[in-house]
């Protein structure tokens, strides 16, 4: 069986399975409509494999909801283990020596 990409992964591709499975299309139609190999789809939803944005934005647009709903909460630490937690802002107050940016 093959290994999921992330826990965001497996997140994504619920969302989109259940938008699909909600509206009764089957993975072929969803491929034909977003103009994506049902099988690649297949993968995303499992969890298998991460969407590209163009992709999201192909499955969101054919499916007619947001692309921006499969990834909404979801954030870097979903995608496994980060070597610090710093953001830009973080870089900017310690360039600047402040504590807003």
């Amino acid at each position: 069986m093959p290994r999921i990409h992330s826990p965001a992964a497996v997140a994504i591709g619920q969302r989109i399975r259940a938008v699909r499975h909600g509206l009764g299309i089957s993975l072929e139609d969803l491929g034909e409509l977003a103009e994506i190999s049902w099988t690649s789809i297949g993968k995303i939803e499992r969890g298998v494999s991460s969407p590209t944005a163009e992709t999201l934005i192909r499955l969101g647009t054919a499916l007619d909801v947001d692309p921006g709903h499969f990834i909404t909460g979801i954030t870097s630490d979903d995608y496994g283990r980060r070597s610090h937690q710093l953001s830009a802002r973080d870089l900017i107050r310690a360039r600047h020596g402040r504590d807003s940016a």
